[in-house]
């Protein structure tokens, strides 16, 4: 039996409850949009104590289950004004299962900073984190596993979400103790600080009791095998997510200099650097590794362990929405520039789609030249001060592009766009305007569904299959990436959460969460004051032609809206 834990920050009070089977597997996304719309959320200011901040694992964490792993953290968003799940892999959500909690939610605030430390034996407690407080990431994970050790995982609240910076999530432990793999999107991390919790220290313990543990683990090995046996499994295990940057150059998608371009210009013999095929032989080559798992039992290795020429480690992962975003978005073309860069945004737990999109946007306005790899240095470190200026980029592109007066800004619900331009990849497009999360690609990316001789209707139908099955995914701690096997095998994910919790669940169960999902989130952005006039693409996407396709957006809040609403209602 999992339990669920109510951790009131203000009175240092823990309140732990044992969950139903069915309970537990109502969990992640759904979790946060079922909890935040009950408590009428909507209204109350995000950096408030009375934001509260969800941490839910699926139903398989803490076991094998491939990429059954992820962390769902909720709340309402300080960057959007609405809600927001932002998802992360790495060991906390696996920690947390080997020690049969399913959630647990932060409540008010402290008055003092704190570590929150949860052992496998024993009570949580408060400490002092004062030795902790300025810390970049590393040097505080460092630091932390000195006192508590290696057999933890972390939570940390970057020095940006330290001052509140809306730029920040939140950052936890990899397989190899990096606090790289972030809830990254929203504030998250700034609704952390704002609570006064400088990190959680988990325990990592082993495998939770399983219901029937036979079954289960046959369960685990049809899954596996299926995974294998997908080529789009195949693709992302050898090239990971870097190779989405090669579809989307080829396509005339991917974002370039603000947005102002669809493809990296130059010499038709000239390699594009930034393309997964070379970022994989290059980093081969080099003695990085290619292929790794940002969650225990993952068969799928989708990041990667990035090095300079000689071998030095320079990130990990390095990954298609940095390299999109912080890469060809600010005129960057060599993948060790982009590579150093998101280390340094790691070190500060800042999203790296918001900070690319943050600093193109000052590029725009005149600031400095596209490429110029010193501003971008510059930036980070004004970033990481927190000074005047350093805490206006922190507010991320949307309040950047207006205290600036730029006109073009690629921001939907004040949440910067994901790499996928919409003039061109249309489903997502949809997807980032209607979702109540802001522009998300997460919420349902289908960068090589062709479109040109598509209906708005048909477009908005991909859009809304692929939004509840991720959704569902999300929902459930499973990772988006192995949606190719998830997707059409959703009895297969039935049968073993039966067979791990005793839930006694259906198919109609798990389908009925991925629509419930979307419904409640709608609801709580309305409640917020949401309209449709905020589903909207900025100006320019309509009305400025995209190069080389020469595209522009079809995509307008009325039409898009219209037809998904029909397609809901006959849900």
């Amino acid at each position: 039996m999992r339990q669920y834990i109510d951790i009131n920050l203000g009175a240092k009070s823990i309140h732990s409850r044992d969950l139903t089977a069915r309970e537990t597997a109502s969990a992640g996304r759904y979790l946060i949009a079922k909890t935040l719309t009950e408590e009428n959320i909507a209204g109350v200011d995000p950096l408030s104590p009375q934001n509260p901040l969800i941490f839910s694992a699926g139903p398989f964490a803490g076991t094998n289950f491939s990429n059954g792993n992820r962390l769902s953290v909720g709340c309402k968003s300080p960057l959007t004004g609405g809600i927001k799940e932002a998802n992360s892999g790495g060991t906390f959500a696996f920690a947390m299962g080997q020690l049969e909690i399913a959630g647990f939610t932060l409540h008010g605030a402290s008055d003092d900073w704190v570590v929150i430390r949860i052992p496998k034996e024993g009570s949580i407690t408060f400490e002092d984190a004062t030795p902790y407080m300025g810390l970049g990431n590393f040097d505080c994970a460092r630091l932390l596993h000195e006192v508590y050790g290696d057999k933890v995982s972390l939570a940390l609240c970057g020095p940006v979400g330290e001052y509140l910076g809306l730029l920040a999530g939140i950052a936890f432990s990899d397989t190899d103790n990096r606090p790289s793999r972030l809830s990254a999107r929203g504030g998250v991390g700034a609704v952390m600080g704002a609570k006064k919790v400088k990190a959680i220290v988990i325990d990592k313990h082993k495998m939770p009791p399983l219901h029937e543990r036979k079954p289960f683990m046959g369960k685990v090995r049809e899954y596996g095998k299926k995974l294998n046996e997908s080529p789009a499994i195949e693709a992302f295990s050898t090239t990971g997510t870097a190779m989405v940057a090669d579809l989307t150059n080829y396509i005339g998608g991917l974002p370039t200099r603000n947005f102002s371009a669809g493809r990296v210009t130059g010499s038709s013999d000239e390699t594009f650097k930034l393309g997964g095929d070379f970022i994989r032989e290059q980093n081969s080559a080099r003695g990085g590794e290619i292929s790794h798992a940002c969650m225990p039992g993952c068969l799928i290795k989708c990041s990667n362990v990035y090095v300079d020429d000689e071998g030095n480690e320079l990130v990990s992962p390095l990954e298609y929405e940095t390299i999109g975003l912080l890469g060809t978005n600010c005129g960057l073309t060599d993948p060790d520039d982009v590579a150093r860069l998101n280390e340094t945004a790691n070190d500060l737990g800042v999203d790296s789609i918001e900070l690319g999109a943050t600093i193109a946007v000052l590029m725009e306005a005149g600031q400095a030249e596209f490429g110029d790899l010193d501003f971008m240095r510059e930036c980070l470190a004004d970033i990481l001060k927190g000074n005047e200026r350093g805490k206006i980029l922190a507010q991320g592109t949307a309040r950047v592009g207006e205290h600036y007066g730029v006109k073009r800004v690629p921001v939907i619900k004040k949440q910067a766009i994901s790499a996928y331009d919409p003039r061109v990849i249309e489903v997502t497009g949809v997807s980032m305007m209607v979702t109540a999360q802001g522009a998300d690609h997460t919420t349902g990316n289908a960068p090589s569904y062709k479109t040109v001789d598509k209906t708005i209707m048909e477009v908005c139908e991909e859009s809304l299959r692929i939004q509840i099955n991720c959704a569902i995914a999300d929902s459930l701690g499973l990772c988006i990436f192995g949606r190719s096997v998830t997707d059409d095998h959703l009895q297969l994910i039935v049968d073993a959460i039966n067979n791990a919790l005793g839930a006694n669940i259906d198919l109609a169960f798990v389908k009925k969460i991925g629509t419930e999902t979307l419904k409640l989130e709608a609801l709580f952005n309305n409640q917020a004051g949401f309209t449709e006039a905020d589903d909207e693409l900025p100006d320019f996407f309509t009305t400025e032609p995209l190069p080389p396709t020469g595209k522009i957006a079809r995509l307008h809040a009325s039409e898009v809206n219209k037809c998904m609403n029909s397609l809901i209602a006959a849900l």
